[in-house]
């Protein structure tokens, strides 16, 4: 008997439909040969601390750091988990071969290998790979079975960051909370650090407190009408200072001066503007890109509001009802093999969207930007199945739109523009102005009045004047104009939103807004596309962040531990991302796994010595209400006149 394993009961029962086990049992089907059954998400995790070794139960610093000499796993959950995996168990030791039909994807590999193992699975062990849980997938999936053995480096990839999560979070929350967390006993609060989690916070504190701290400078620009077209005044040196977050005011230069602006002003006032320069160039604007899951987070989030964790439902529930493909992706990009089933994709939604009939039996594109054999691994981008999207929630249509409408976008021809560049002058300042045309809709068609991903890359690109049609001005010609002088003060950076939050992680904190740029650094981003939203999530149940209106604000319990924690390791993006570029080099098979777990435990007794080393910030011990601060030579209480006497008291 072959036994499958699917990653839950709704997958599991439309596995059986498609092999004919249709045979209903007790926690699977069976039919034709098969037994189909299914987990219901972790089955199994690593053991607590205390079930290593009695000496972990209590809470101690002395304990730290907590490293097991060999990790293992148990059943975690409830009793209808237990129930389930016994019935797994079963399967699985009459079985003659397993099929893993999990999530195809790091997490999915873990989860289902851990359950063979505990399971004390002993036959051969064969993989289901498939994008989309469409019938065809599946029957395609089933004639092209690979043995687990491919998929070794995914699964220690699963482990290492399994492992590694439970090494760092365990002991540096332990640590943290021993050592800065106030009251005591069950009153004490535990101050959760963890790999992911904490340098996400610290993004987030660190934003918040350029925006506290962000001092305005006053500045003005030099402006002037002439036919109805604002020009600017190209002042050769910006002699405004950057702000806090490292950006001058205006790339064209500035005047800080009003005395000296409005003496630029009587300088040209009675002076004619002069056309020096009409520059056109025609160019091409290339449709948006496929989604991959973090891109249509932070659509969703801009565009309906919807968080992370919402809209990864959603797409999960799309990918269920398979008219959406597989969703916890990280590439925009298809694969060539993708190319030949694109016209019955088409097809198949062509009744729900008008905008596919121009490409109906039209010969379709394949441009580099969609289909890139070097840009996929394991999954290609977010699209449609070809499946009749019927039954779907309001909010499930609104997804599902988003992803059909990229997918038809990337099909239609580019869009055509003019950019045109005018430059003049009135006595000794040269002005300047651009606009743009569009002369050949093309993509933009499919979207309509709909602003798309890419189409507007900030919702303040709304008013840049550079977008705007000009008119028809001559080299040469000249007239009067109304020089203005404009008034300015510069802005601090703008409160993270979930939208841009996520994609700070992907880019382990760096302002990147250039596409191709940003593929580019998803490897050294923080966490996985499947876990940001959960890790978005934890910070609200941990009571770190909040949210007013769209703006996502750090608590002062957030603020403070990002305060306490004096690794750099906890706090930085960058190198957490570092961290994460060597388990996507595990999972390709270019790092080696052990050589990792020495370097995750090396971390982990840095950051407890680092904690028990500093006494600075931590709870006095002696009246539980002080904090400990350093005098000359020693620590002691900050409550030593109110008659502390701990024992370092100076």
């Amino acid at each position: 008997m072959i036994v499958c394993v699917a990653e839950k009961p709704s997958v599991g029962e439309y596995i059986a439909r498609v092999l004919g086990a249709n045979q209903r049992k007790n926690g699977y089907f069976e039919g034709n040969g098969y037994q189909v059954t299914w987990t219901f998400g972790h089955l199994c995790a690593l053991l607590d601390p205390q079930e290593y070794t009695e000496q972990w139960k209590g809470w101690n610093l002395s304990t730290l750091p907590m490293i097991p000499p060999r990790f293992s796993i148990k059943v975690h959950g409830d009793e209808g988990v237990h129930k389930q995996f016994n019935v797994i168990k079963a399967l699985i030791e009459q079985a003659d071969e397993v099929i893993n039909c999990g999530d195809a994807g790091q997490e999915g590999e873990l989860i289902q290998r851990w359950v063979y193992q505990q399971a004390g699975c002993k036959c051969p062990v064969k993989r289901l790979w498939v994008s989309s849980l469409t019938e065809e997938a599946i029957r395609e999936g089933f004639q092209t079975l690979k043995d687990q053995s491919e998929y070794q480096h995914l699964y220690e990839a699963g482990m290492m960051r399994a492992i590694g999560d439970w090494l760092l979070g365990m002991n540096a929350t332990r640590a943290y909370t021993i050592r800065y967390a106030r009251g005591t006993g069950r009153d004490r609060q535990v101050l959760s650090v963890g790999r992911v989690q904490t340098p996400t916070l610290a993004l987030v504190v660190k934003r918040q407190a350029e925006i506290e701290h962000f001092v305005p400078k006053t500045y003005w620009e030099l402006k002037t009408n002439y036919r109805d077209t604002l020009f600017s005044a190209q002042i050769p040196v910006v002699t405004v200072a950057p702000d806090e977050t490292g950006e001058t005011p205006d790339g064209r230069g500035t005047i800080t001066s009003e005395e000296q602006g409005q003496a630029l002003v009587d300088s040209i006032k009675d002076l004619p503007l002069t056309i020096t320069s009409v520059e056109k160039k025609k160019g091409l604007e290339y449709a948006p890109k496929l989604y991959d899951l973090t891109s249509l987070q932070v659509d969703c989030n801009k565009k309906y509001s919807f968080s992370a964790e919402q809209t990864l439902q959603l797409i999960q529930s799309l990918y269920e009802k398979r008219v959406t493909t597989y969703p916890r992706v990280d590439t925009t990009y298809l694969s060539d093999d993708i190319y030949p089933k694109v016209p019955a994709t088409l097809a198949g939604i062509k009744d729900y969207y008008p905008q596919v009939a121009p490409l109906i039996g039209a010969k379709l594109p394949k441009s580099k930007k969609v289909f890139d054999n070097k840009k996929v691994t394991d999954h290609h981008a977010i699209i449609p199945t070809g499946q009749r999207p019927e039954g779907l929630t309001a909010d499930e249509k609104k997804v599902f739109d988003l992803v059909a409408l990229h997918f038809i976008a990337a099909f239609y021809p580019e869009c055509e523009v003019s950019n045109t560049t005018v430059l003049a002058k009135a006595g000794e300042i040269d002005f300047k102005v651009t606009g743009r045309e569009v002369l050949k809709p093309g993509w933009r068609a499919v979207f309509g009045n709909e602003r798309s991903q890419g189409e507007l890359n900030d919702e303040n690109d709304a008013n840049d004047e550079s977008s705007k049609s000009l008119p028809a001005f001559v080299k040469g010609e000249s007239g009067s104009h109304e020089p203005v002088l404009k008034e300015k003060t510069t802005t601090p950076p703008k409160y993270y939103t979930e939208a841009t939050l996520l994609r700070a992680m992907e880019t382990a904190g760096k302002t990147v807004e250039n596409d191709e740029l940003r593929e580019a650094m998803k490897e050294n981003g923080i966490g996985r596309p499947s876990t940001r939203a959960a890790i978005i999530e934890k910070l609200y149940q941990r009571k770190y962040i909040q949210k007013q209106g769209k703006s996502l604000r750090a608590t002062e319990t957030g603020i403070n531990l990002i305060h306490m924690i004096i690794s750099p390791l906890l706090k930085s993006a960058e190198l957490t991302g570092l961290w994460e570029k060597k388990l996507r080099e595990i999972e390709r098979g270019e790092y080696q796994a052990m050589d990792f777990l020495n370097e995750l435990k090396q971390m982990t007794s840095d950051v407890v010595r680092d904690v028990k080393t500093n006494k600075a910030g931590m709870l006095c011990p002696v009246c539980r209400q002080g904090l400990i601060i350093r005098g000359n030579t020693r620590y002691g209480c900050s409550r030593w006149r109110e008659g502390c006497n701990y024992a370092e008291a100076f």
